[in-house]
């Protein structure tokens, strides 16, 4: 029986329960178990694909093309597992779901209900139970996720993390509440925890209790009780013992269930944290964890990790040297857009023993209207720029802020300071570089007379959600660049994986006159038409890809492409060090039955999809025998329905002791 632990918060949103849920099963990983997560966000959105990154953050893509909230992305690093889409559940989601059963007549005869509200008369006559149909098919879809295998064994998941996103007492959560209060039952006790994440201000150096109790009052008022009440303090104090014990008194939990969680200087202290304060031990006590077989493979496995761990944020605290990187983006005025892109460099500067010192430089302030505009911030940002150890442009979309991302590319192709770029970094560069030529691109101009970077022909041009390239794709190295510095980052590989997220490519016309230039396309798709990795030979680094490597980075297994590039960085000595050892260490982070071929996703291959998929082909229709006898038995119901409260139809319904008809 798979385990639950549901995150809930209360007081304020973003309080931190991605990092508390993502921390909570590092810590039960390093037990040895298996540990799955799904995030749940109550929004009507069916996906984050279509949502502005500087209201939401980041756009996190999976490896099956599933645009997801960011927290994801912490599960993947922190756990070192492949979620799905299913993995993130939405309001839009379910009622799509619940809609599309209703359609096809599963729920033949039904009122289709939100969630079942007892209905009784003053005298007491019951009417029929109304059929909870959204909050079933949450629970189903919880059951059903936490069981598909997310790591190299190929097994259930033991424990499964749920992450409820928005606050306790929002209307738009309510549905997912009442789910959750009622799987805790289904589940059963020794099967469900919860913890509960609440904010400890401090105010004028006193912690304050009231807000925790009033929102653990709420959700109790809701049928959920928490089992540990996680205490957010924004502040490097740590929870005094005397508001410990207050929150024990007031909120019907023990001392020990009582943690705190106050700001340290990195979040990879976060596990570390929480397992002082006895995490782990009531965990095991309050789901019976000691009942779990584990082989002894796996115990190793989650020792060495948590060794590997410890030596992380250890070695974090003793970095000296620094590097600086300059990040030249359009959504800069919310760094949780690019919070994927932020855990690469961090990843990769830990691999190189290097603290990294990261600034942020909108693009749109590089542009000479801007030192007309504002020339403080035209000054700083350039300042910014040829101070840097190495140049970043991440991926975005539309014409705003691009030509500042190219005069930034120019500085660091003439200045030969190390240079990536993702996605809209890898287009703009292909541009900065065809100007030479006069040429441009569509997406920038839409009437250029030299379209150098074009819309893919299959992309839909009228919905933007769900239709863009997306997913873990193949790139094959071009055996004519063997110096590519890159291509080693890989460990030589022949083909990479990577996820991608884009509807414009390098127009394949003008690839020839490119490379007679000087530009190597060092990377293509399997049938060599699109270009998927560009490098500059006679430059200390100067890579871009297509795709978005950021999505596949972890703590212990930097991103290859942010590897190279802080490392360039840092020195061309520490460079030639992490290519060597790349070669000799580097493991793709992906499942061997993830990584296939291009022309096995065109041909509809199943690998891709996950169960509940609705865009999976083998599962848009259901056999017809099978599909019959469900109608059949259905029907069956309805007819023994009818039979029993037959007598009751007859009645006279009586509310308030009165005659309806009155």
């Amino acid at each position: 029986m798979t385990k639950y632990i549901i995150v809930s918060g209360g007081v304020i949103s973003g309080i931190g329960k991605g990092v508390i849920a993502s921390s909570t099963g590092l810590l039960l990983k390093t037990t040895g178990l298996k540990v799955t997560a799904i995030k749940i966000d109550p929004y009507m959105n069916i996906d984050a694909g279509t949502m502005r990154p500087t209201e939401h953050g980041e756009v996190y893509v999976l490896n099956d093309g599933g645009e997801v909230d960011l927290d994801l992305g912490n599960y993947e690093r922190y756990l070192d597992v492949t979620l799905s889409r299913d993995n993130n559940v939405t309001t839009g989601k379910i009622y799509r779901e619940v809609i599309e059963k209703e359609r096809r007549g599963d729920y033949l005869g039904k009122t289709v209900q939100v969630r079942h509200v007892p209905l009784f008369t003053a005298c007491f006559i019951s009417c029929p139970q109304i059929v909870p149909h959204l909050t079933n098919a949450i629970q189903d879809w919880i059951e059903r996720v936490s069981k598909i295998p997310v790591d190299d064994s190929g097994e259930q998941p033991d424990v499964c993390i749920i992450e409820l996103g928005g606050t306790v007492g929002d209307i738009e959560s309510a549905p997912f509440i009442e789910a959750m209060r009622q799987f805790q039952f289904r589940m059963g006790r020794e099967n469900f925890a919860l913890i509960h994440v609440s904010l400890v201000p401090d105010i004028h150096g006193e912690q304050k209790t009231k807000p925790t109790q009033a929102t653990i009052r709420d959700l109790r008022g809701l049928g959920l009780s928490a089992d540990i009440v996680a205490c957010r303090l924004v502040a490097p104090r740590p929870l005094d013992a005397q508001t410990k014990q207050k929150i024990s008194m007031f909120c019907h939990v023990d001392v020990e269930q009582v943690m705190g969680v106050h700001d340290v200087s990195s979040v990879y202290h976060v596990p570390l944290l929480l397992e002082s304060q006895g995490l782990v031990g009531f965990l095991t006590r309050r789901l019976q964890l000691a009942k779990i077989d584990i082989p002894q493979q796996w115990l190793e496995r989650g020792h060495n990790l948590h060794q590997k761990w410890r030596e992380l944020t250890r070695g974090q605290e003793r970095l000296f040297d620094t590097v600086t990187i300059v990040l030249v983006g359009k959504y800069t005025a919310l760094k949780d857009s690019y919070m994927s892109v932020i855990k690469a460099l961090e990843h990769a500067a830990f691999r190189c023993n290097r603290k990294l010192i990261l600034q942020w430089v909108d693009s749109e302030d590089l542009e000479p209207e801007m030192q007309e505009i504002n020339p403080v911030k035209f000054h700083d940002a350039w300042r910014a720029v040829v101070a840097a150890k190495g140049i970043l442009v991440p991926g975005g979309f539309g014409t705003r802020g691009t030509e500042g991302m190219m005069l930034a590319i120019k500085w660091a192709r003439e200045q030969h300071v190390p240079f990536l770029g993702i996605c809209l970094g890898f287009q703009v560069a292909v541009v900065e570089w065809a100007r030479n030529i006069y040429a441009n691109s569509t997406e920038l101009v839409n009437d250029t007379p030299y379209p150098i970077v074009i819309y893919m022909p299959e992309i839909s041009r009228t919905h933007l959600g769900g239709t863009m390239r997306l997913g873990l794709r193949p790139t094959v190295f071009a055996s004519q660049a063997p110096w590519s510095r890159l291509r080693k980052l890989y460990a030589g590989s022949e083909t990479i994986w990577e996820r991608h997220r884009h509807r414009y490519e390098v127009n394949p016309e003008y690839v020839p006159r490119l490379e007679e230039s000087g530009l190597a396309f060092i990377g293509q798709d399997e049938a060599g038409v699109r270009m998927q990795a560009l490098e500059l030979k006679d430059h200390p680094f100067f890579v871009a890809l297509q795709a978005h490597p950021e999505f596949c980075t972890r703590p212990l297994n930097p991103s290859p492409p942010f590897l190279g590039f802080v490392a360039a960085a840092s020195g061309s000595s520490v460079l030639a060090e992490q290519m060597a050892s790349q070669l000799d260490n580097y493991k793709p982070p992906h499942p061997a039955g993830a990584m296939i071929s291009d022309a096995a996703l065109a041909g509809g291959s199943h690998e891709h999809f996950t169960e509940g998929d609705a865009s999976d082909p083998a599962k848009k229709e259901d056999s017809g025998s099978e599909r019959i006898l469900q109608l059949e038995n259905k029907i069956k119901e309805l007819e023994e329905d009818s039979e029993s409260s037959g007598s009751e139809r007859r009645s006279k319904s009586m509310v308030n002791g009165r005659d309806r008809k009155a």
